[in-house]
């Protein structure tokens, strides 16, 4: 019976917990779904705030889904091959090279937005450029895609399968190709899908790289939020959810660990 009463507290401290962060979302949303948000859901239900937003703001949602992909291709051609020789290399050097790989993300987002002006803002071009930003969130998402392959390479028999390879005459590109990329998949998927999250929503580092003409979706979402009324606002964080929940459930989904079995049949 205390094990049953105990149950039932957790149970409902956690149901607790997930209406006081689920509850304030589900308000905005409806703010931004109400004709007027101060009269309440009574005074009736409308798309006219999102439209106001996909007609004002749509570039901002282009250009932040742009700048995700382009983030993801840099990070797969620079993580990938970075974790491979973390994973077949392990010394002092290369775990002081992991962690500093990790620097971006202890550091905060403004600290490093205002080095890369210090260091790159005389070249004009280069600064007013959707590309200043893309080096920002690649520096910021780097090590995600880094530890999430090297965390699936060191779970694995990695230079033992290497060396079978090798002995049946397969060269480096053809190991890479046919034994690390086939057997780092579940972590390139989860590593992907945690970029692309990571650079649609990032803020902070953005918010001082961007210019007038290179507004992503959050630096809009916190200007309609400052200068429009709530509704408009409002109906933008419906637009950032429509477009991040998703990412978010797939890369939950893709995290979830393979059964051994599935694993072991992949490399024979």
């Amino acid at each position: 019976m205390k094990r049953r009463g105990l149950f039932f507290l957790q149970l409902g401290f956690t149901l607790f917990v997930c209406a006081f962060l689920i509850v304030p979302m589900i308000l905005s949303i409806m703010a931004g779904l109400t004709v007027n948000y101060f009269v309440g859901i009574e005074s009736g239900l409308t798309l006219r705030w999102v439209m106001e937003v996909w007609n004002g703001y749509r570039d901002t949602i282009f250009l932040s889904i742009g700048l995700a992909l382009a983030c993801l291709a840099a990070t797969l051609v620079l993580g990938i091959p970075a974790a491979y020789v973390l994973a077949k290399r392990q010394n002092a050097l290369t775990r002081a090279i992991e962690e500093l790989l990790v620097m971006p993300v202890a550091v905060p987002g403004l600290a490093t937005a205002l080095a890369l002006i210090v260091t790159y803002g005389s070249l004009s071009g280069f600064r007013t450029s959707w590309a200043f930003i893309l080096v920002g969130h690649v520096l910021f998402t780097l090590p995600f895609m880094v530890r999430s392959v090297l965390a699936v390479l060191m779970a694995i028999d990695l230079k033992t399968l290497e060396e079978g390879a090798a002995s049946l005459g397969a060269g480096f590109w053809e190991r890479f190709r046919d034994i690390v990329l086939p057997n780092c998949r579940q972590g390139i998927l989860a590593g992907s899908l945690m970029v692309v999250t990571l650079s649609m929503g990032e803020f902070n580092m953005t918010w001082l790289l961007h210019t007038p003409f290179t507004k992503t979706l959050p630096v809009g979402l916190a200007d309609a939020y400052a200068s429009l009324r709530l509704e408009i606002g409002s109906a933008y964080t419906l637009v950032f959810f429509i477009m991040i929940v998703p990412l978010l459930l797939a890369m939950q989904a893709f995290a979830k660990p393979r059964p051994a079995k599935f694993v072991a049949e992949e490399t024979e």
